[in-house]
């Protein structure tokens, strides 16, 4: 008996030693002490496979078989590597990817770059002054989706914004013209963004010439002249 032989030697050896080396978890073992040393029950295979979809359902698919074994034996569960790994490739329970990063600016172009008139001074003294513009992504069941915000520096208030399921000029152009139809902002608007070829395009540069705003750009590889990507989490609408 694996719990009887670790409560025999607990003095000699730590305990979380001795339940790794003979694959018992120490939960079973409190469990095993408080039930008058009697072993959890094995799991039938039914059992072990309800147990395995629901831990599944709780942590969201997150769970590879080392992690789902390792959790089960934290439950008190006698249960072996091998098996948990064979009811999950039967049952096509599998862990749930994590989604590669993707990149939302493309510096690396030709076309011409605007200098940053902002100089890190995102604190104007009224609306409509400074407006700055960026490009996230969400990830959907379905694929990628891209946002494009342009938000007033003044109160971080959201004024325009886009979104579509292809990274193309359009998306930024689409937020610009919103932002312009809800404010209505006087000449000489200083718009601010990162260098993106989205916001570098010929389409985008002709839209703030129609709207008569003045092109800021962050430099190259400066996160902080963007006010760290605007951080997103923290505007409102």
């Amino acid at each position: 008996m694996k719990y009887a032989w670790i409560e025999k030697h607990v003095t000699r050896w730590p305990v979380g030693a001795m339940c790794e080396t003979l694959e018992v978890s120490p939960s079973g073992l409190r469990a095993w002490r408080g039930g008058g040393k009697r072993l959890p029950a094995r799991l039938s295979d039914t059992q072990l496979l309800g147990q395995i979809h629901a831990i599944h359902a709780q942590f969201e698919g997150a769970y590879g078989s080392p992690r789902m074994h390792e959790e089960l034996r934290d439950r008190g569960h006698r249960v072996g590597k091998a098996r948990v790994e064979r009811l999950m490739r039967e049952h096509g329970i599998r862990a749930r990817h994590k989604r590669r990063w993707k990149a939302t600016t493309d510096s690396k172009h030709t076309l011409p770059v605007a200098p940053n008139l902002v100089a890190r001074d995102f604190a104007p003294a009224r609306p409509n002054e400074r407006w700055g513009a960026d490009i996230t992504y969400i990830a959907t069941d379905e694929g990628w989706l891209y946002l494009a915000i342009v938000l007033d520096f003044f109160n971080r208030e959201i004024v325009g914004w886009a979104l579509k399921d292809r990274l193309t000029a359009d998306l930024a152009t689409d937020a610009l013209t919103m932002a312009w139809f809800r404010r209505r902002p006087s000449a000489g608007l200083i718009h601010h963004s990162d260098r993106g070829v989205q916001y570098a395009s010929g389409a985008f540069q002709a839209k703030l010439g129609e709207y008569a705003m003045r092109c800021s750009m962050s430099r190259k590889g400066n996160c902080w002249d963007t006010q760290s990507k605007m951080s997103l989490n923290a505007c409102r609408i």
